[in-house]
């Protein structure tokens, strides 16, 4: 007997967007690097990375659009422009999810910081992650 995989449910601040993953959700990570500090508008965007495979849009798909830079597409709703994941030529096979767009509560915790090197000046870190300069 095999175990289902777990879904996952989400949606995008206006709830245009729906998406379910069928499978499991990685190590949650906070990056502090400046493309994810513009993207999201924050000190660091949360993200997990997902099986692109399991990532199904399941309402609103024509509201997704995709901002490409250097081989990095994220994805977003057009409509409140909400952060949903992002997906690299090099890694076809994974899409990075943006946490914050879940409807499923999440067990996991982040594990630890990347690019802390480039870090907002006005921000801090007050946990005990694991902090990186650059990706681990």
């Amino acid at each position: 007997m095999s175990l289902a995989a777990p879904i996952f449910q989400g949606s995008c601040l206006c709830g245009g967007i729906h998406y379910e993953i069928h499978g499991e959700i990685g190590d949650v990570i906070q990056c502090h690097c400046q493309r994810c500090r513009k993207a999201n508008g924050t000190a660091f965007a949360t993200n997990a990375p997902i099986s692109s495979t399991a990532f199904k849009i399941t309402q609103g798909e024509n509201l997704v659009k995709k901002f490409a830079t250097s081989g990095v597409y994220r994805w977003f709703c057009s409509e409140c422009g909400s952060p949903l994941i992002s997906s690299r030529d090099a890694q076809p096979e994974l899409y990075r999810l943006r946490i914050g767009t879940l409807d499923t509560p999440l067990q996991q915790k982040p594990q630890m910081h990347i690019f802390v090197g480039s870090k907002a000046e006005w921000d801090c870190i007050a946990d005990d992650l694991p902090q990186f300069e650059e990706r681990p």
